[in-house]
């Protein structure tokens, strides 16, 4: 399958709207997250090596916002057992479409099922290992909380959540300088200022950045007994949280 390049923004909309995971942005995904998402590449990478080392025999493993399913093909190609699950999310099934073609093409075994719902809706059972890659900055702040908190209920012992979010600096300054460089970095990778602008005014409403502090908060208050930031560049991080 032919992935396009993400001209989505390019000329200028009037109003841009709000941001939609629809077929539009399903059929120019993954060019949009590599120019957009510093370290991205890396995460999805990493997410697949974290799995191999903490997914258990028989258990499942849960891809919360999986898009076109990055992060589920890393985890399936470094499993060590062949009775997992692998359950793959989606409220989108424009990307879910798309996700389950890039699936069947997958030459690994480990059998993955694609959920079409909401976050808030999905029960965690049995699982290993949890990764939300860029997923819960979508959720209405005060679900947030309610979504962790079933995720460590439904974690085994020893089991991981993987957490990578667009974060906010609680320093103005910081702040400013981060959303600057992650600017700049997007005109490295071709983006112009109009469509800079664009997009972050389609998801001034849609996407809600946190801080570091907010996220380890929330997945202490959950029960998770150890939690730290394993990746980040500029305003991107990811957590792993242990149970």
């Amino acid at each position: 399958m032919s992935d396009s390049r993400d001209d989505i923004y390019a000329e200028p909309l009037g109003s841009p709207g709000l941001f939609r995971f629809d077929d539009k942005v399903a059929q120019v995904f993954p060019d949009m997250i590599k120019r957009s998402v510093p370290g991205y590449t890396t995460i999805v990478a990493m997410t697949g090596l974290l799995a191999g080392r903490y997914a258990t025999a028989g258990s499942r493993l849960y891809d919360l916002g999986c898009s076109l399913g990055a992060s589920t093909l890393a985890m399936r190609q470094h499993l060590h057992f062949d009775d997992c699950l692998i359950v793959g999310v989606d409220n989108s099934e424009a990307m879910l479409s798309r996700c389950r073609s890039v699936i069947d093409t997958d030459s690994h075994d480990t059998p993955v099922s694609l959920v079409c719902a909401d976050l808030q809706d999905v029960a965690i059972e049995n699982a290993s290992v949890v990764v939300l890659n860029f997923t819960l900055q979508f959720v209405p702040v005060e679900q947030r909380d309610a979504i962790i908190n079933r995720i460590y209920n439904g974690l085994k012992p020893g089991g991981i959540m993987v957490l990578s979010e667009k974060v906010t600096f609680e320093d103005p300054h910081l702040d400013a300088l981060n959303i600057d460089l992650h600017h700049q970095f997007k005109r490295a990778n071709g983006y112009s200022d109009l469509e800079i602008a664009q997009k972050r005014s389609a998801l001034e409403n849609v996407l809600l950045p946190e801080t570091l502090a907010q996220h380890k908060a929330r997945i202490a208050a959950a029960g998770f007994g150890s939690c730290d930031v394993w990746f980040q560049c500029f305003n991107f991080a990811s957590l792993v949280a242990l149970k």
